[in-house]
């Protein structure tokens, strides 16, 4: 039954498809759809604008229209729905793709020349003889994608946590000695991933497993600020008080700043 009543109105034109309002949507009723944000339907939206503020493009407004009414129950089943999504999406299963398998790495990032490339051969260059190989590795486990790494990883226990946009390591030259040296690491995009699962899963990390630390590095562009607004957004939902520092790096490499939150 359709009704006169307030309901979300999303400016695709302003959308830079950031996802910060994913996360601020209780009903699950906004989703990133071909990069812009959208509510999938107007029965989820409850009209309350709590996700008003999450927008630095200033995309989403509150309006009044003709709508259906809001249906507390659709809503329950969406979530439902959305969370078994992405626990089938999120569960390594046995004998399934061996990306999910959990491995730990030992004397990783020694900085010498041995590390895991000495069984590669270098790549030629159109510009003259290849380089040789570089510093070992400083990663310490598999998986790392959010998507895959289990909440209850063993790597994860008591560990200072590396969360990454997952163009950083191409963008910066020194991302394993600077960042990721003595760190657990999970990457993903902000933008093309599931903003609520990332959400889900780093909720359930914080329950899980005592991290101690939290360092979120990004990118400069506007759709990468989604993840620090993710992985605050999982402090809330856990209760957990961690220190968090979030780093952004520029498209050409370069350290932009640094904030340090409690």
């Amino acid at each position: 039954m359709k009704v006169t009543r307030k309901i979300i109105e999303i400016d695709e034109e302003k959308c830079d498809g950031c996802g910060n309002c994913v996360p601020a949507c209780a009903e699950g009723a906004i989703q990133i759809i071909d990069g812009i944000a959208k509510v999938i339907a107007d029965k989820y939206c409850d009209g309350l604008g709590a996700c008003l503020g999450d927008c630095p493009q200033g995309a989403l407004t509150l309006i009044e229209r003709e709508a259906d009414e809001f249906d507390e129950d659709a809503v329950e089943e969406l979530l439902k729905q959305q969370k078994a999504e992405a626990e089938a999406v999120q569960a390594p299963k046995t004998g399934g793709c061996p990306s999910a398998a959990v491995k730990t790495f030992e004397n990783v990032g020694c900085g010498c020349e041995s590390g895991n490339h000495t069984h590669l051969k270098p790549f030629a260059t159109a510009k003259g003889p290849a380089a040789g190989p570089g510093p070992g590795s400083a990663l310490g486990h598999w998986p790392v994608q959010i998507k895959l790494v289990p909440a209850g990883a063993p790597f994860l226990k008591g560990a200072d946590l590396l969360v990454a946009a997952d163009c950083v390591p191409v963008a910066y030259s020194s991302f394993h000695q600077d960042f990721l040296k003595g760190r657990a690491v999970m990457i993903g995009c902000p933008k093309f991933d599931d903003a609520e699962a990332y959400v889900d899963k780093f909720t359930d990390v914080f329950n899980e497993s005592g991290i101690k630390s939290l360092t979120v590095v990004v990118m400069e562009v506007p759709c990468c600020s989604g993840l620090p607004v993710i992985v605050q957004k999982a402090l809330e939902r856990s209760g957990k008080n961690i220190p968090v520092k979030t780093v952004v790096v520029s498209a050409r490499g370069e350290l932009l700043g640094e904030q340090t939150l409690g």
